[in-house]
């Protein structure tokens, strides 16, 4: 009798129990690689979207405002003002016709060297045998005024050489002083300007001594004339001082007046400048101040100094038509001769007055302050930010200007700050 088998089925490897565990460890397995994974995605994700950020934020960040800079720097500052003005003699004498008559023909032509007593005209006076009591009495008025004149000068003439001796004591003293260092050069060069200022003053005052006595003698030619001299029927009309002749007003031979221009003498080597300040500067200006020549032709500026301010003011229309009141300041030249020779009267000049100088001075660009406040402020850069400093303003000058407080050496300050320059804006220095 045969045996009936049953079969018996053949399980895989990890089948049934032995098998459970290796499966649990594979899908733990492959949940972590797919954890990792989309831990790996998040972050570059993440990543991406970051930098998307910073590159936005970057994109839309303000650019820097390119500025111009400038350093506060500690040197020295001088004001000064600048004008035009023109030369002319200190002494110009117009010669007249002391009485009316006839004119003979005037040889003489402008830049004529003149000597002291030379003549400088010839006039035949009109035969007036009966004159009047009216006449005789104008006659002798301008011979006592001409007299008073001569007497005037001769007193102006006693100061001048009063006030030379002064001066040049003076001189003499700082002089000893300058040689042991107890005084500066400023001081003494203005001491010597003074001297020769004071050499000036005498020789005008000689000049007008000379002119005074001349009008004295053609007062009484012309009186004598009057009376019927036949020796006053030919007057010279002579030169009171030496120099040359500057301009001929009669050159042909006519019949003239008393008192008609005749020639004008000078002496060119008498030279002053002239300059017309607006009369709000010139309050600025006093005696002694120094001034350059700077715009007269020459190779080098010349040295002068303010000798005097006129009283009086007058009106001149600008160049836009606009009226302004104005004055004259006039300028002693401090250098010698020889570096002005070539200037003659009425030659234009450009002039510049030191109002003041200070040796060390802190600074900055005239164009970096502003107006805020009711005072000035600056831009100062700290870091490549720009901070608003409000600051104290001592002198200007045309380009620079002193710095009081707000500031200190090597701050650097903006140029010229347009409406985009604020307290704390980026900026960037052009180079």
């Amino acid at each position: 009798m045969l045996e009936s088998t049953s079969s018996v089925p053949i399980l895989p490897p990890g089948a049934g129990s032995l098998g459970q565990p290796a499966n649990e460890a594979a899908r733990e397995q492959r949940r972590r690689r797919h954890a990792r994974a989309r831990r790996l995605r998040q972050g570059l994700g993440a990543l991406i979207l970051g930098g998307a950020l910073v590159v936005g934020a970057l994109a839309l960040r303000p650019e820097p405002v390119p500025v111009d800079v400038a350093s506060a720097v500690v040197a020295p500052l001088t004001i000064t003002i600048e004008e035009s003005g023109r030369t002319r003699v200190k002494d110009r004498y117009v010669v007249s016709a002391p009485s009316a008559g006839r004119l003979a023909r005037v040889w003489l032509r402008p830049g004529d060297p003149v000597a002291e007593g030379d003549t400088l005209a010839e006039i035949s006076p009109s035969p007036s045998p009966l004159i009047d009591q009216r006449t005789r009495a104008e006659g002798e008025a301008r011979l006592g005024a001409a007299r008073s004149a001569l007497g005037q000068a001769q007193a102006r003439r006693a100061r001048a050489i009063t006030g030379q001796e002064r001066a040049q004591r003076e001189l003499e003293r700082m002089q000893k002083l300058g040689a042991a260092g107890a005084v500066s050069p400023r001081e003494l060069e203005l001491t010597e300007f003074d001297a020769r200022l004071q050499a000036d003053e005498v020789a005008s005052a000689e000049f007008a001594v000379k002119v005074g006595t001349e009008e004295v003698r053609l007062a009484a030619a012309a009186l004598q004339g009057q009376d019927g001299n036949p020796r006053a029927y030919h007057i010279d009309v002579l030169a009171p001082a030496s120099g040359r002749v500057l301009r001929v007003h009669q050159e042909s031979a006519t019949a003239v007046q008393a008192g008609t221009p005749l020639v004008e003498v000078a002496d060119p080597a008498a030279l002053e400048v002239v300059v017309d300040l607006l009369t709000t500067d010139a309050v600025h200006v006093a005696p002694g101040m120094p001034a350059l020549i700077v715009g007269w032709g020459g190779e080098h500026d010349i040295r002068a100094r303010v000798t005097r301010i006129e009283p009086s003011g007058f009106t001149r229309l600008s160049a836009l038509g606009v009226e302004e009141q104005r004055v004259n300041v006039v300028l002693g030249f401090s250098d010698a001769r020889e570096a002005w020779s070539a200037l003659g009267d009425g030659f234009h000049v450009e002039a510049r007055l030191e109002l003041w100088r200070g040796e060390q001075v802190l600074q900055v660009p005239a164009l970096a302050v502003f107006r805020h406040g009711g005072g000035s402020a600056v831009f100062r850069l700290d870091g490549d930010r720009a901070r608003l400093v409000p600051t104290t303003i001592g002198h200007r000058g045309d380009l620079q200007v002193e710095v009081l407080s707000g500031l200190s050496p090597d701050d650097i300050v903006v140029v010229h700050p347009g409406d985009r320059i604020e307290d704390g804006v980026r900026v960037r220095s052009l180079p």
